[in-house]
Formats: C-alpha cells, structure tokens, sequence
C-alpha cells in the first residue's frame, strides 16, 4: 500500500476503529489539535501500517485491542489505577491475566505449533518452537499484553524467561515433561538469578547444587540438593518469584559427585504445590516489597535449605552429570535425542552451544530495546499533543494591541517555542530510530539462537560477541536515553505533568527499572569496549583470518576509520580524517544525512582507539586491574558512540529498504520523506549533545558550530507541522495512554477535573464537603481551640 499525497488525518471519517463506539472514529475537539492534524503532510495511518507490519496487521491489532477496551466483566478498567494500592493492583491484575487467558482459549489462540506453521523450519529450529495450543509465542498475545495497559503481569517472567530457557537449555525429554505443563498453566514459573548481594556478576553467585549419589543417601539414580549458604546468597529481585511462581529457574553453581565446582547451572526447582500453592519443604519466598514502579510484579526472594530435586531436574541439553555424578558436556545430535542421547564433545560447537544461556539472556536484553520505542513514543505523544493544545505567552507580533491586551486567544502554542522543540522533536525522532534497532537485534538473536540450536559452524565466537556488544550497548544507551526522555516529556507538560493523572508519572516509574534489569546502564559499556577492543587487537596483529571474522557484524564499519586512523600513528585523542565541512555550503553539509552517519563512524572509531591506546599506556605504569578502572569513563563515551550510530545506521537502512520494496511497503514518499527527516534531526541533535566528542577528534571545527545549530532549526521547521501526526501515526488508544494530557480529541481539562474529583480523598467525603480527618484532627484546631494563644498564661518549655 502507497499513501495518498494529500493530506490525511489518522481518524479519517470514513475510517472503521473496533476500539471505539459503535467502531466510529473520536472526534477531535480542541480546535487546535484539529487544526494541526489538518496540517499534516504525509498519511500516518500508512506509518501505522508500516509499524503493525500491513493494513491488515493494523486491523487485526485493532480488534484484539478492542477485545480489552471493551471486554463485558470489566476487569481490565484501568480508571482507578491511580487510587490503589499495590496489594490490590497485584490481585487486579491477576485477575486480568486469568481473564486474558480465557480470552485467548475462546478465540483458539495458540490452536497450531509454530513448526507447523513453517515448512521450511529445521529439526533444530523447530526445538524452540512451542507446543500446539502454546499461547504465549503469538503475536496475539503479545498484542493483548501491551493492550491491556497496565504494569506488567505478576506472571510475565513465565513467558520472558521462564519457557524460553526450558526450550533452549533442557533436552527434548526435559521439555516432553515440561512444556505441556507449562502450556497449560500448571507450571507457572521464573527466572531465579539474582541474589542480595549479587547482580551483573554470576559468576560470583553463591546458590549451590550439590550432587547426592543414591548410595551415598540420595533418591534412585542421584539427586540435586539446593541450598542458599549466605544472607548474601538469597536470590532476590527475580519477578514473579514472590507470590505467583510454583517453579523457578535457579541458576547456581554446579557441585557434581566428587565435590568439583563446574560453575553455574540451570536447575528447575519446584517451589509450591501445585495442588494448592502452598510452599514446599525447606523453601521460603516472599515478595520483596514496594519499589519505584512496577508494584503490579511480585519482585521476589527465595531461600532455599536442603531443598531435594531429582537429577534430571538440570537443565541437560548442553551438560549433564550421570547418576555416578561425573560431569560432562554435551553436544545434542536433532530433536529426536532424548534425555542424554547427546554426544560428549569439547570442540567448537560445543563452544559455541554453551552460549545458547547466553543468547537467552540477549533475548530479554533485545525486548527491553524494543521496548523502549513503546514507552518514549507514549511520552512524545502525550507531550506533544498536550503542548499543541496549551498556549502560553502572547503573541506580540500580533499588530492588534487591544485584542493581546484583552486576553484573546492570540496565545502562543507551547510547541511553537523553539526550546520546546528542541525537547520533544528528537524523543519523537528517536523513538522511531529505537523501532529500527529493536527490530532488527530481536530478528538477529532469532536466527543466531536457531544456528546455535542446530549446531551450525556458522556462529563464532566473533558473531555471539558481537550481537553481545550490540544489544549491551543499545540496551545501555537506549533505556537510559527514553528514560531520561520520558522525564523530559513530564517536565515539558509544566504543572500539570506533575500530576499521575498526566500518565507520565507512572509510565515514568514503571520504565525506570529498564536502567538497571539485565545489566546496569553504566557497567555493560565495559562489556561493550571488551568486545570492541578485539577487533582493534584484530587489526594490529595484521591476521587477515581474524579480521575475516567480523565481515557482517555490526562493528565490521569501524574497520575503515581505525585503519586509517592507525596509519596516522597520531596520539590521543585520535583526529579524525573526516572533517566537516565536505563542500563550501557549510549548513548544507548538516543536512546530508549520508555525512552525518560518516561523521558518527569516524566518532566511534576515535573513541575505541583513544580507550585502546590509553589502556596499552596506563597497563605499562599500573596494574592491569587500575589500567582498566581509569579508562571506564573513556569506555562509556565509546560505547555511546557506538549505540548512538547503529541506531541511525538501523533507521536508515530500514528506510532505504522501504524505498527499495517502492508500492510494495506501506510507506510511501511523503512518509518516508517525514521520517528521513526525524533520521536527520536525531543525528543532529546527538552531534549537538555530544559536541565534545566531534571537537576533540576534530570532525567538526568551532567555526561550523553556527551552522550545526541552523540545521536543527531548519529540520525542526520542517517537521513541525507533522509533530502531531507522527505521534498519531502510534495509534495508541486513550484507553492504552491513560493521560488526562494526550487525550486523541484534546479535550483536556475537562479530563483533569474529573480525574481530581475521582481522587478518594474527595469523593469520600463527609457532607458539605467535609474531608477525611476532620473529625479526628483539625476540628481540634478550628473549633477545639488548641491552637489558641493566650497571652499571659504560663506554661512549661521543653528542653531538646
């Protein structure tokens, strides 16, 4: 599908919305939220489609939306959220996970495999597929789940981490058992890796599994006993671990019959009855109390003291450890092997399998990316809209002195401020660019974790460190990016941003965690220029077999600038070969888009090679250790740079192949144009941001600063008449965005009032408005007079 060149609002008059009643579109009731959609210069429903993946996508996730907005029970009504606490938002949104299920089994979601559903799937691809009747893996699901709006379910490690490691990590015997259960609610489980006193490091985790032999005590055939040794051992924070799970995943570290450490491990650990939820002997979990955000999980901990489980209760696909309790590694041989018909091996595929745990992990990471573009693009949204609406300040330009004198609506629009611009265009840009990359990192780790599956010779370790370096440096840039954005967007709503009402405050809180889950914003840098620094080591030794090995990857683009820069033989920092400007047209040159990606190549390429040779410099003064802990900043501002160019690189090839597809995509010129443009600004935005790092390596001069900064307000001119059309592009629901601010038909206030006058604190009021605690205190002061000073009378003074 093309868009049509005229202008088109997302809620055209003749477009069908189920979400709505009577399946009519809202009407837009602020007049100047009407005049800005009659502005806009490109189709969105076309972005939309492009998002959803097809028009038909676009209307199937339209009816499945519809199914909460307006389901009959009226369990999913979010209205009250804001009045409850969190022991009640946890049973409510038990309540609606129940509820969703049973909706998901009516409608026959999850009727066929995936395997089936592919015939070209391999034997190993098809090994983590899920079963007939599994619900979870389908975008029906995972289209409900975001619908319904609310803090994330209490079950929801279940299906992030709980089934995807029983489908990758135990043998086809294993998930015989398992997966059935699972499917069918049963088993409800979590992913139990962090302890009080351990987060990024498991290596350092302290949980054991020790093997107890049957003649030495143990069941028939050998068993596992788990034990929590520490305070500092307890496994604490994993969600849906307090209350909700009755079975865990718990990683711990591997004692085998003879007493050998072999690390950590994955054991399935039942943790309740499954009879009546009751804990089992020798466990103890609860949840770990209120947090920031995310009140609706059960953040839990668990200990465990001499808790039995049989031995095949390991996670065997790629270890295992017989009844004698001798370890050994496995390299599985296809689908069909069962419980340990696998071959024991130490080559290079088994290598390489072993990073299948791993590949999981960057699974979670690479949702949280994709994830991010979600929560920004619902602050932009609610923020723009709000900020076309609210006027502030009076036109004085306005040749009509007595109609500004009287307070006439010749009010400015809030979005018409150049700093407000500033501030919101390039979130919104930025939430598309996050679009790209999430889809992109999720698509990669798919097919890597399929080859690892399969055995493949293909994934190297060059391939499994790179997609490592990928997902670590855009899960640290992008989340701290949307969550520093989404604040932003509260603080660019004024007053009234302040209120929970607004919808930014809670999907403030509930994003906030994303800067710290699956990896600290401000440690995985180190993992990120580990990597990195392997390719600068590749291309001093001069190995043509070494640098072969990163043809494809996502860091292969550094190769060209740091063979450059490494024939310069310069000194830190590194200067750059590319300068600005490349032509006589100096603002011009900031409008290339082409020629900022080139600016931001040579930026990464600097940056890695100044942490290398900083490194190498301070290894021959001090301690390995201390050489590496002073170039941690250095490290940071490297994989910024890093991040910040596959997230240009990915919006830009993803347009690019747009264009290429021409009337098969969705989109067409006038929206890719739209989009090319927030590419634009989002590139010139960060080159302003981080203006330090272009200096210092040279690329941009002083001189042309004036001309960076005319480009953004040329970009920002261009886009501003489309900024509320690329927010409706999103298509969220008012029932999705839960803001009395971004409301689709902009009327505000009214909203604002009535969100105020549903707060408990008025609506159970006494007659005559008489509030809470008037009785029991302040009628004490007003009318009991113990307030009252009486001049003259003694009394005693304390003495602190």
């Amino acid at each position: 599908m093309t868009s049509s060149s005229s202008n088109n609002n997302n809620k055209s008059n003749n477009e069908e919305d189920p979400r709505e009643p009577n399946n009519c579109p809202p009407l837009t009731l602020n007049p100047d939220l009407s005049s800005e959609r009659a502005k806009v210069s490109f189709n969105p429903l076309a972005i939309t489609n492009f998002l959803d993946g097809s028009v038909s996508a676009t209307a199937n996730r339209r009816l499945l939306e519809s199914w909460i907005i307006r389901d009959p029970t009226g369990v999913f009504d979010n209205v009250d959220n804001n009045y409850l606490h969190r022991s009640e938002r946890h049973k409510r949104a038990l309540a609606k996970f129940v509820r969703l299920v049973e909706l998901c089994r009516a409608a026959g979601i999850g009727g066929k495999s995936n395997s089936a559903s592919s015939s070209s799937a391999t034997a190993a691809a098809a090994a983590v597929n899920h079963l007939e009747g599994e619900i979870i893996a389908t975008p029906e699901f995972q289209t409900l789940v975001y619908a319904i709006s609310d803090d994330p379910f209490p079950t929801s490690l279940h299906w992030v981490m709980f089934v995807p490691n029983i489908l990758t990590l135990c043998d086809a015997e294993q998930q015989a058992q398992w997966l059935p259960l699972c499917r069918d609610w049963k088993m409800i489980g979590c992913y139990a890796q962090t302890e009080l006193g351990h987060g990024s490091n498991i290596r350092a985790l302290e949980t054991t599994a020790t093997f107890l032999k049957e003649q030495d005590g143990g069941a028939k055939g050998g068993e596992w006993i788990i034990n929590s040794p520490t305070l500092t051992s307890t496994k604490f924070w994993p969600g849906t671990l307090g209350k909700t799970a009755n079975h865990a995943m718990v990683i711990a570290r591997l004692i085998d019959g003879s007493g050998v450490d072999h690390g950590i491990h994955n054991f399935l650990v039942p943790l309740r009855s499954m009879e009546d939820h009751t804990l089992l002997p020798g466990v103890e979990t609860g949840d770990i109390g209120p947090k920031i955000g995310y009140n609706n999980m059960d953040n839990g901990f668990a200990r465990f003291t001499n808790v039995k489980i049989p031995r095949r209760n390991m996670a065997m696909r790629f270890a295992m450890v017989d009844e004698e309790g001798n370890y050994k590694k496995v390299v599985p041989k296809g689908d069909d092997d069962g419980g340990e018909g696998g071959n024991s091996s130490s080559n290079k595929n088994a290598d390489a399998a072993s990073k299948v745990a791993y590949i999981t992990m960057m699974q979670v990471r690479a949702y949280i990316i994709h994830s991010s573009n979600d929560a920004l693009a619902m602050a932009c949204t609610i923020a723009i809209r709000y900020s076309t609406i609210r006027r502030q300040g009076y036109n004085t330009d306005d040749t009509d002195k007595k109609k500004w004198m009287e307070n006439a609506p010749n009010e400015i629009q809030v979005l018409d401020y150049r700093q407000q611009q500033y501030r919101l265009l390039p979130l919104l840009a930025a939430s598309y660019a996050i679009f790209f990359s999430g889809k992109h990192v999720l698509a990669r780790l798919k097919d890597i974790e399929n080859q690892l599956v399969s055995g493949s010779t293909a994934i190297t370790k060059t391939v499994v460190g790179d997609i490592h370096a990928t997902t670590s440096a855009l899960k640290s840039y992008a989340t701290a990016f949307t969550a520093d954005g989404i604040e932003d967007c509260r603080k660019a709503c004024g007053g009234h941003g302040f209120l929970v009402s607004s919808g930014l405050v809670e999907l403030s809180n509930t994003y906030l965690q994303s800067c710290t889950v699956e990896g600290d914003n401000y440690m995985l840098p180190q993992q990120v220029v580990k990597v990195l620094l392997k390719l600068v080591g590749a291309m001093q030794s001069g190995n043509a077999g070494l640098l072969k090995d990163h043809k494809g990857t996502d860091m292969e683009y550094l190769i060209a600038p740091l063979t450059t820069l490494m024939k310069q033989n310069g000194g830190v920092p590194n200067k750059s070969s590319f300068v600005f400007p490349t032509t006589n047209e100096n603002t011009h040159d900031f409008l290339d888009i082409s020629t900022i990606m080139k600016a931001f190549q040579h930026r990464s390429a600097c940056l890695l090679l100044d942490v290398a040779m900083q490194l190498a410099s301070n290894m021959a003064k001090s301690s390995a250790q201390q050489a590496w802990n002073n170039c941690l900043l250095d490290m940071a501002r490297a994989s910024r740079a890093h991040a910040s160019y596959i997230l240009l690189r990915d919006f830009y090839n993803g347009l690019k192949e747009e264009e290429r597809k021409s009337s098969a995509s969705c989109l067409g010129p006038n929206e890719i144009r739209v989009l090319s443009q927030c590419l634009t600004l989002l590139g010139l935005y960060w080159m302003d941001q981080y203006l330090e790092d272009f200096l210092q390596n040279q690329s941009i001069s002083p001189a042309s600063i004036p001309h960076l900064r005319q480009a953004i307000l040329d970009v920002m001119t261009l886009l501003r008449p489309d900024a509320v059309g690329l927010c409706d592009a999103r298509d969220y629901s008012d029932f999705r965005l839960k803001s009395a601010l971004g409301k689709y038909d902009g009327d505000v206030y009214p909203a604002i009032m009535e969100s105020a006058r549903r707060d408990p604190l008025n609506r159970n009021s006494a007659d005559g408005g008489v509030g809470m605690g008037y009785d029991e205190s302040l009628k004490k002061l007003i009318v009991g007079g113990i307030g009252e000073y009486k001049k003259g009378l003694s009394g005693t003074v304390s003495r602190l």
